[in-house]
């Protein structure tokens, strides 16, 4: 998990106030990249951001060491739906969130997959994919990352064939993705082993994930439930080294997105993630 710059594990940074202070609070916990929100994740509305506080942002990033710096797409957003009201919705949310990620110079911004709400995942890949497809041409330098899925009802994602076949759909390199281990484990993919891994690579080139969500599991392998887990608390649990170390994986960024846990010090969870790794 070494890069030249060593281990890059951090937080989703809270940015309450300004932007620019997800820094300070990274930092804090040990964080040498993060994730942020760059709207408001439970409503559609965004609000405008001001030059003073992207140039404050843009600021405070030369002077950390944290990088890359990745955004996340709302909860919302639907890019999979048929449906006119949401997909427009959908389609507006993401153009605003790449400007906004190109105006603060974001290096990655993650993407939900979605659902197809019934209308079938080869509808809904076709939807997913022609919205992608579109919103390229938006993006400069900030590179989209499709999120896997955790096998919920009608999502898009969730098997390493799919994935393969949304990347062909949209057929450019400036889509990656974001590999959430949370996901990957209630979709039914043991990725403490070895073997298993193996199988992944082969349904889907894992050179291609760029970042990780990395979060234990909650419920049991092939649970279809995404609920996030504190590292070492759930079902992968030390097992995370297995995942950790394959070739393809260990030079990712880290993000962890588990939740509030009493038992655990502010900053915890990256020393037992290095001490995981040895």
């Amino acid at each position: 998990m070494q890069t030249k710059n060593g281990l890059r594990i951090g937080y989703h940074m809270s940015v309450a106030g300004s932007m620019d202070l997800a820094f300070d609070r990274g930092e804090e916990l040990g964080c040498n990249t993060m994730q942020i929100f760059l709207t408001n994740p439970r409503t559609w509305l965004a609000r405008k951001l001001t030059a003073e506080e992207a140039d404050a942002f843009l600021e405070r990033r030369k002077s950390s060491a944290i990088d890359p710096v990745i955004a996340h797409m709302p909860y919302l957003p639907n890019l999979s739906s048929s449906e006119k009201e949401i997909r427009s919705k959908s389609i507006t949310s993401l153009n605003v969130n790449i400007a906004l990620a190109e105006q603060l110079g974001i290096d990655y911004l993650v993407l939900h997959l979605g659902s197809h709400m019934g209308h079938g995942i080869d509808k809904g890949r076709e939807n997913l994919s022609n919205a992608v497809s579109d919103a390229i041409d938006l993006t400069k330098n900030c590179t989209m990352l499709l999120e896997n899925s955790a096998g919920q009802k009608n999502s898009i994602g969730s098997k390493m064939g799919e994935l393969t076949a949304i990347y062909e759909s949209i057929g450019s390199k400036r889509v990656g993705f974001c590999l959430d281990t949370c996901h990957v484990y209630a979709a039914g993919y043991d990725i403490t082993k070895e073997s298993v891994l193996k199988e992944m690579d082969g349904e889907f080139d894992l050179n291609l994930v760029k970042a990780i969500h990395l979060n234990d599991a909650k419920h049991e392998l092939g649970s279809g439930l995404d609920r996030h887990e504190n590292i070492g608390f759930g079902h992968i649990n030390k097992g995370f080294k297995t995942f950790l170390s394959h070739d393809k994986i260990r030079n990712k960024p880290l993000i962890l997105e588990t939740p509030y846990n009493p038992k655990l010090k502010p900053g915890e969870e990256i020393e037992i993630v290095k001490k995981m790794l040895g």
